[in-house]
């Protein structure tokens, strides 16, 4: 794989990369030139070799960043490790404290269940003083499939001037859709998938306790609070180890090594013409 140059550091990892980049670094840069942001963890990294869609979408992203003690342990372990966890969740709230003041920038929140990105706009907007976020919409279970529902969001985004997207399906539907359609929203500037940020952000669901997160525990209070849910789901994530050990003995082999950045979906004849289509975020 080769990894697309830019004038920071790129780390490899596995069959994509990681930014070395601070949070207030990404910021800066999307202050600038806007970007497609992805938070790479171990989850992720399961997807990865196992989904094509996925990895083609990830290989479309502009910004991969770290959003796991673990993933950040293991590239140091092959010394190349980044300087910074940057998460979803962390994210959304210091991306909106960052621009309270500016009438420049305008957050849209998709995702997560009908009428918790609602609550989440209401909160995060009380914090900020301002209708910083000037839309939400919670879709349906099929929204990622649904080309009807789809058109329809888009359309909502459209006209609701927001510069920044802020997308919560998990993976690897959130990161799929973004590559597929940013070329659909050319006023939105920053695509961020952030999975089950707008929850946290709602209150609908308690995050673990910073402590927890500090050590790298979150996913531990994930398992406890939600067994059912997690529990295996952790379990396989670990695989990521192996892969990574196979990296730093030369030995991993890349499923999908001939696959490249995603294809943008067409868009449907219905879209406005007032607002032309033309290519996402200039880089």
């Amino acid at each position: 794989m080769n990894i697309p140059a830019r004038p920071w550091r790129r780390v490899p990892l596995l069959n994509v990369w990681a930014d070395d980049l601070t949070q207030a670094e990404l910021m800066d840069r999307l202050d600038a030139d806007g970007g497609l942001v992805f938070t790479v963890n171990p989850d992720h990294l399961w997807h990865l070799q196992h989904d094509a869609a996925f990895v083609a979408a990830y290989r479309s992203a502009d910004f991969i960043t770290v959003d796991s003690h673990y993933v950040m342990a293991a590239l140091r372990w092959q010394g190349q490790g980044v300087r910074e966890k940057v998460t979803g969740s962390d994210f959304l709230p210091a991306f909106c404290r960052r621009h309270a003041a500016n009438p420049a920038v305008r957050i849209f929140l998709l995702g997560a269940a009908p009428g918790v990105a609602e609550r989440a706009r209401q909160r995060l907007n009380a914090r900020a003083g301002r209708e910083l976020v000037v839309g939400a919409l919670g879709p349906s279970m099929r929204f990622a499939e649904d080309a009807a529902e789809i058109d329809a969001a888009i359309e909502q985004v459209r006209a609701s001037g927001a510069t920044a997207l802020f997308l919560g399906l998990g993976a690897p539907r959130q990161e799929i859709w973004l590559a597929r359609h940013r070329h659909r929203l050319p006023g939105v500037r920053v695509l961020v998938g952030v999975g089950a940020t707008l929850d946290y952000e709602a209150g609908a669901v308690a995050r673990a306790p910073v402590w927890m997160r500090r050590l790298g525990l979150e996913w531990a209070y994930r398992v406890l609070s939600e067994p059912r849910r997690y529990a295996r789901r952790y379990l396989r994530n670990s695989r990521f180890l192996w892969w990574m050990a196979q990296a730093r003995a030369g030995q991993y082999r890349d499923p999908f090594p001939g696959i490249g950045p995603a294809p943008a979906a067409p868009a449907p004849a219905t879209v406005s013409p007032s607002v032309p289509d033309r290519p996402g975020v200039p880089r």
